[in-house]
């Protein structure tokens, strides 16, 4: 198994739970066989992981454990959409998700971050802050917005309710 395997695997994992013990993760993330190379290849996805910021390590009295950090939360929900249990459900249940989004400039990156999971959940940017989807995605994006405190920074709002036209004009977007 690759490192790169690894690295979602346990991004996988820490997307599950708020922190893991590094023994658990390393039981959960191996492979049945154990082995000396595969504890290896855990270490150096734990390191990556931490170097690019997507993970910390927090020490207790008694063990190391790992959990995700903002950007790490971003990144495993990104993995999400990426699995094939989340394809976008093609049939429409009326009702419209749109996702007002407005961070400042100083928070650029989580901004790019969460443009790209929108694209990826098949919103289109309507206004450079507005978002619409028909895909019933908006639960993931309840998850981030409390996962990183974007209490005012986000706003996600799901209606049936809209004329006509505002309507077949959204429809445009998606080519229903």
């Amino acid at each position: 198994m690759a490192k790169q395997d690894f690295s979602k695997k346990i991004l996988k994992i820490l997307g599950e739970k708020p922190a893991i013990s590094l023994p658990e993760l390393q039981s959960k993330a191996g492979l049945p066989d154990g082995g000396k190379n595969t504890k290896y290849a855990i270490t150096r996805s734990l390191k990556g992981l931490k170097d690019a910021g997507l993970i910390e390590s927090v020490h207790s009295g008694q063990n190391d454990y790992a959990r995700l950090t903002k950007m790490g939360r971003v990144k495993a929900s990104s993995q999400k959409l990426d699995a094939e249990s989340s394809l976008l459900n093609p049939s429409w249940d009326g009702k419209w998700r749109i996702i007002l989004l407005d961070l400042p400039e100083s928070r650029k990156a989580e901004r790019e971050s969460l443009r790209y999971l929108l694209k990826k959940a098949g919103f289109v940017c309507l206004k450079n802050a507005v978002w619409i989807s028909p895909y019933p995605f908006e639960y993931l994006f309840q998850n981030i917005k409390t996962d990183l405190g974007l209490s005012t920074e986000m706003i996600i709002i799901t209606t049936s309710d809209l004329d006509k036209n505002t309507e077949k004009s959204f429809f445009a977007y998606f080519k229903k």
